[in-house]
């Protein structure tokens, strides 16, 4: 069976209620096999709201991309999160980063997810649970895109 590497992360409200109800929803439709602890991190690029929470976590199912992508758009709305403004403090984000070796770029889907790689606040959480998982892209394994990005000028 298929799996997938999601990201999560909230910054308004009890954010720790927010990834743990996502986790719940996310293994309504698979198994989560590995789970990374939450860390705490600065807003990138959101101009207003607090420190996020961020995890990722590890989900064999057999859903095919747009349909996973269509589930956590729904567990996102159903725990009051609404999309407006790019970049607005979010009560809950689900990202799907990465669907084993492949990928995929079709309109409104994109894995791996376009920026990953740049950001600490995934790359950290990631490679607690899968530092040997490879970017289908670039061919590093997510220890080593976690060092190039802690190397750089880069302080996501």
């Amino acid at each position: 069976m298929p799996r997938f590497h999601l990201g999560l992360g909230s910054n308004v409200g009890d954010r720790a209620a927010h990834l743990e109800h996502a986790v719940r929803a996310l293994a309504g439709h698979g198994t989560v096999l590995a789970r990374a602890p939450w860390i705490e991190t600065e807003p990138v690029d959101c101009p207003a709201g607090g420190p996020f929470l961020n995890s990722c976590l590890c989900l064999e199912t057999g859903l095919p991309p747009g349909d996973l992508l269509a589930v956590a758009m729904r567990i996102e709305r159903a725990r009051g999160r609404r999309r407006g403004i790019r970049n607005e403090p979010r009560i809950l984000d689900i990202d799907l980063l990465l669907a084993g070796s492949r990928i995929i770029d079709e309109p409104g889907l994109a894995i791996p997810h376009p920026r990953m790689c740049e950001r600490r606040f995934v790359l950290e959480p990631l490679a607690a649970i899968a530092p040997r998982l490879v970017h289908p892209g670039r061919l590093l394994t997510v220890r080593e895109l976690l060092g190039r990005l802690r190397a750089g000028a880069a302080t996501r």
